[in-house]
């Protein structure tokens, strides 16, 4: 009987230790390495819609940036005080120009290739152009270029990058479309 009761205290044991460090081990996951940020807004549309759950990789994993990366950047000087999705144009000593007329975005003199921009880009929103990106900055803008206040807005501007928190990796569940009111399965998982 004794070693009954010690068999299920050790078992017991083990079991409340296998939940510890379990618990632990996705606080530390989700404190250091990835977080969930949910998409607010329809400035990343067709990329992204109002509602979809992004799986985001930490600064302390993705510190470097690069054109094209869709990232989540929060500074309290943002007019909403939220995080904002939005994909990376250009990043330091890059220069950024835009033809409102034409719609095309050129960095460092080549007009960039979009196929994810819902589209052109016509809205300017106060920022001089041509811009070099300083650095420790990245230029960011939405892919629905006509319904996004961005780094063409001078009270945004440039991103230091100790303001982004990570660069979206997974589209863990897809929000409703705006055009179906209903979820896309499909597009789980895909971030274009």
């Amino acid at each position: 009987m004794a070693a009954d009761k010690k068999t299920e205290n050790g078992s017991l044991y083990e079991w409340v230790q296998a939940v510890v460090c379990s618990v632990l081990a996705a606080v530390l996951l989700f404190t250091f390495g990835v977080r969930i940020v949910g998409v607010s807004g329809d400035s990343m549309r067709n990329t992204l819609q109002n509602g979809d759950m992004l799986l985001v990789l930490n600064n302390l994993f993705c510190s470097a940036y690069h054109a094209g990366d869709i990232v989540i950047a929060a500074k309290p000087s943002f007019e909403s005080g939220e995080p904002i999705v939005k994909r990376v144009v250009a990043t330091e000593g890059q220069t950024v120009d835009i033809d409102f007329d034409a719609g095309e975005v050129y960095v460092d003199g080549t007009a960039l290739n979009e196929p994810y921009i819902r589209e052109a880009t016509h809205l300017m929103e106060g920022t001089q152009f041509p811009l070099t990106v300083p650095e420790g900055c990245i230029f960011i803008m939405g892919d629905n270029r006509n319904d996004s206040r961005d780094s063409r807005d001078p009270a945004l501007g440039v991103v230091d990058t100790r303001y982004v928190i990570g660069r979206a990796v997974f589209l863990l569940l897809p929000g409703e479309t705006a055009e179906l009111n209903q979820r896309e399965w499909s597009r789980a998982g895909k971030l274009k």
